[in-house]
């Protein structure tokens, strides 16, 4: 977040790809057999998709997946068709790729006639291997009624993208595979604040308590 407001991959010099791999790199060797992901804003999939490969990682994280919308840094074309050839492309066809469904910080007046649920349908036809589903704003929890209707339209893993908390983790939990988890273990609960050791410590205690 330290090059914050992102901008479009096709805008990116090769300094991103650069400095995202080195950093990769080194968390996946601390990480060893612990998953790790990649999320390269602003939806350059085929950058994460490049830096996850030669940094050794499991996953990445897509936005702009199946529909288009218009997010706050721009807009997001349908980009499953090109990532999933490019993908193969590299020989990365073991890297999964996490998709969200209507991401946060965006308008999808562009869909506004499709539920989240049709579009989690529409990832799941077009290749993604699991549905990320969030609030409206980083740190916003996703309405448990979404949560239930995207559960019902989709076999593909759910996760949580944003909101998740001590408090509402035994609401969520029994409905989802999994949780991406920023801004409730910084501190004072700010997105761009320092990792809180405290808050990461309540924040797991609370997930063996779900489990």
């Amino acid at each position: 977040m330290h090059d914050f407001p992102p901008i479009h991959e096709r805008e990116m010099g090769p300094d991103v790809t650069a400095y995202m791999t080195r950093v990769a790199h080194e968390v996946k060797q601390r990480a060893r057999d612990v998953p790790v992901g990649v999320q390269v804003l602003f939806q350059a999939n085929k950058t994460a998709l490049a830096v996850a490969l030669a940094a050794g990682c499991d996953f990445i994280r897509a936005e702009g997946w199946t529909y288009a919308h218009v997010s706050d840094k721009g807009i997001a074309e349908a980009s499953a068709g090109a990532v999933v050839r490019y993908r193969h492309a590299i020989g990365a066809d073991h890297i999964s790729i996490l998709a969200d469904v209507k991401k946060k910080h965006a308008a999808h007046a562009w869909t506004a006639d499709l539920s989240a649920a049709d579009v989690a349908r529409g990832m799941e036809l077009h290749g993604a291997d699991g549905v990320i589903v969030t609030g409206v704003h980083t740190g916003d929890a996703p309405d448990i009624e979404e949560i239930h209707r995207i559960r019902a339209a989709t076999r593909l893993p759910l996760i949580v993208g944003s909101g998740a908390t001590p408090q509402n983790l035994p609401v969520l939990a029994p409905f989802v595979d999994g949780f991406i988890v920023g801004t409730a273990l910084k501190e004072d609960g700010i997105w761009h604040a320092p990792v809180s050791k405290e808050r990461v410590a309540a924040f797991m205690a609370a997930i063996a308590e779900a489990r």
